[in-house]
């Protein structure tokens, strides 16, 4: 009898661990543009237009992102296209973004309601990207350095708008 309510709790245990997250806080934001605007914390200017948009099975959610092209902040383009999935293996889910100048960006997401947490390094910094919802046309942005659920720096902050 030991044994059987011992494999049942390891069994209940491993369900509650191998839980997979799904990309139901992403809902809000698909099917729109978003737009933010403000100043890196070095006083560069920060632009981005992103739209999100389903898979036609809804398990992927990709994104394409303008923003500026070049160092002189003049010229707006198709800067990134990315791509939101949950990891079959693992059940994260995770993330890749995909630059004009050849670069990719991945890592993983965690969600809490509606709001939505990117980590990942960006060179030799861990960077984490927070949208925290605010209403359905409202996000707060925030770029920086995250530690234990402490903000050590903080790059940009800023507003995710819908562009209607």
């Amino acid at each position: 009898m030991k044994n059987l309510l011992l494999i049942i709790s390891l069994f209940i245990s491993s369900i509650a661990f191998c839980q997979e997250q799904d990309l139901s806080a992403f809902k809000n934001l698909v099917n729109k543009t978003w737009k933010a605007e403000g100043k890196w914390g070095d006083g560069n200017s920060f632009y981005q237009e992103i739209t999100f948009a389903y898979s036609k099975d809804s398990s992927i959610i990709t994104t394409k992102t303008v923003g500026f092209l070049n160092k002189e902040k003049t010229e707006l383009g198709q800067r990134n296209l990315g791509v939101r999935q949950v990891d079959e293996k693992t059940g994260e889910i995770k993330f890749s973004e995909y630059d004009i100048f050849g670069g990719l960006t991945e890592g993983t997401i965690t969600t809490k309601g509606n709001n939505i947490m990117y980590e990942y390094q960006y060179g030799k910094v861990s960077v984490t990207d927070l949208w925290e919802f605010v209403d359905k046309n409202t996000y707060n942005f925030k770029v920086g350095d995250l530690k234990k659920g402490i903000w050590k720096d903080v790059f940009l902050e800023t507003q995710f708008k819908a562009i209607k």
